[in-house]
């Protein structure tokens, strides 16, 4: 079974939560008794995937360059919010 910590106690513990983490333990935050989060190792997948979309903004972002497209931080910024809507 997951270990459950209230919030308060997830940010007042944050770092010792994240050390446990790091030893492989779930955590599941809860909020007035309910759980609304889980904290975890993340697994290979995670960071493979992770990697896997780095390197193809990376390359678009090189290919821009190369066209003479001058991209911003904040043209970067406004592409990842556009994105999450």
């Amino acid at each position: 079974m997951d270990t459950q910590v209230g919030a308060f106690e997830a940010k007042t513990h944050l770092s010792a939560l994240l050390d446990r983490v790091e030893r492989g333990e779930r955590i599941v935050i809860t909020r007035r008794g309910k759980p609304v989060a889980e904290i975890g190792p993340l697994s290979t997948v995670d960071i493979d995937s992770r990697r896997k979309a780095l390197a193809r903004v990376d390359a678009h972002r090189k290919r821009l360059r190369a066209e003479g497209v001058k991209v911003s931080p904040e043209d970067i910024r406004a592409a990842i919010n556009e994105g999450r809507r």
